[in-house]
Parts: C-alpha cells; structure tokens; sequence
C-alpha cells in the first residue's frame, strides 16, 4: 500500500502534522509514504501537488477534505505518474456526497431532501416535499452544527420564510465552500455519542468515536441492518457514523469516504494503519 497524506506546509519534505503519525505508522509496517501539497491542490495546481511519490497499484489517500472536481483531477495525476488509487473518482463522491448514498441508506437514515444548487426558491421547494416539522440544514458534504440556531436547525419547514432565513446564512456562512446543493433532514432525537465504523472492502474493519468527541463511550453498534448497504455500494474505503436513535434503533448520521474521515485522537495511528491494509 502507498499511503498518501499532506505535507507540512512548512517543510514540505515531511508530513503535514495531523496526519504524521499514521505517516510514521505507514512506514513502520512496511507501507510506502507519498506527501501532497494539499493548497496546491485546491488552487488545482494537480502536477505541483505531487511532491514525494513513487509507484503502486494500491494508494490510498487519507488528509484533509477535496472536492469531488479536484480527487479526479488527483487520480488521473496519480495515474501518470504509476499510482493508482484505490478508489476511484466516482467511488469517491458516491462515499463524498450524500445524494450519491443517500437511496441505498433511506432506510436507516433520516428522511432527506436537498436542492441542486444554493436558489433559494429551489430550497423552498425541497421545504414543501419534506412536508412540516423541524429539520436539519447541510449541503451535499458538509453541515455547521456548530451554529446550530442560526445556520442548521430549521424549526419548521412549513415555516418558509423562516426556514428561507437560515438557509441564507448558511449560504453566507459557506461562501465558495459549498458543495452541492441545500439539503434538509428530518429532525430525530439521539440520546449517545456518534460511533465511527471504519469500512474496507465491505468489511467492518474498526469501530471508533467519532473524532468530535474522542473520548465520549458509546455502545457498541449494530451493523446488522447497515452491511449488506455498505457491501452494496461497493466502497474501497468508507466510513459510516452512526447514533442511537431515542426508540433503540440504530441511525446512520453520515456515511463519508474513508480517506477524509479523520482519526479520533484516542484511536492509535497504527490501529487505523492496519485496518486499512488489505488482507
């Protein structure tokens, strides 16, 4: 396996900080390690990214988050230079964005709506279709729980020109960052800590918290209902994160690819390493 992480901004001969660990975790089970420049990257400055690389026909990326637009743009990179992701682009934003799993998921997830784009009379329109109660605001990758009042709870999608109000300054508050289109999710109760489940060719290979809240205990979750729709998408490399719903049952939050989910603080680097290798 060819590990791929970001460089030090800095020093771009070494591994960018967050990610050095599973660097050095890479190296010390007998992985090859590749350092990109992730600004490079997002400015798409692709060839320029690659800074340190040599050839595979298995690597594996896992840093800081890319836009669907820009993992293409690296995979094809990648591919002239000999390294072959192991997901790839289309896999990627399948696992990316949440209308690509969303369908295989509507079971276990909260209902969803989403617009297309950021218009805002489209998003009113996702409002009528979700019908009447409160909701959760995001767009196709990404929600800002973290102004939850004024940028993520929708009290009432019957409500639009409240609803219309905190669209806008979630609009304002992404800027260029949004991905995608305004999504809406129904609004459920959840009574424990998120579990991260770490996926690897179908396979349920590590059970995590979920890197917001590391050292929070959860109950151990039951995959039951999600692994034959993990196997279904067939994803190299996923995570699922999924809660305790307040009637017992288990809820799918997010499912995102593997290799921009981040790594709890409490989980070693070279557990994460090791599920991640093929077997």
């Amino acid at each position: 396996m060819l590990l791929l992480v970001p460089a030090d901004p800095l020093n771009p001969r070494r591994a960018d900080e967050h990610f050095r660990d599973e660097a050095v975790a890479a190296r010390e089970a007998g992985h090859d390690v590749g350092l990109l420049d992730h600004d490079a990257l997002e400015r798409g400055h692709t060839d320029d990214a690659l800074l340190r690389l040599s050839k595979s026909d298995d690597a594996v990326y896992h840093g800081w988050m890319l836009r669907a637009e820009q993992y293409a743009a690296l995979e094809g990179a990648l591919r002239e230079r000999g390294a072959t992701l192991r997901t790839t682009s289309a896999q990627y934003r399948t696992a990316h964005e949440l209308p690509g799993w969303y369908n295989a998921f509507a079971e276990v997830t909260p209902e969803s709506v989403w617009s297309d784009g950021p218009d805002l009379d489209a998003f009113e329109d996702a409002c009528r279709r979700l019908g009447s109660g409160p909701a959760v605001l995001r767009d196709f990758t990404k929600s800002l729980k973290h102004h939850w009042d004024e940028a993520s709870f929708v009290p009432d999608v019957a409500d639009l020109a409240s609803a219309r109000t905190v669209a806008a300054r979630f609009l304002e508050l992404r800027g260029e960052d949004l991905t995608g289109g305004l999504v809406l999710r129904r609004f459920e109760r959840f009574v424990s800590a998120e579990v991260r489940t770490w996926w690897v060719g179908g396979e349920c290979r590590l059970v995590t918290p979920h890197p917001d809240t590391p050292d929070d205990v959860a109950p151990d979750p039951d995959l039951n209902a999600v692994a034959p729709l993990v196997a279904l998408l067939a994803l190299p490399f996923a995570t699922v994160d999924m809660v305790l719903r307040d009637d017992g049952a288990w809820r799918v939050v997010e499912l995102g690819d593997g290799q921009v989910s981040d790594r709890p603080t409490s989980t070693p680097a070279d557990v994460l390493v090791g599920a991640l290798a093929r077997r």
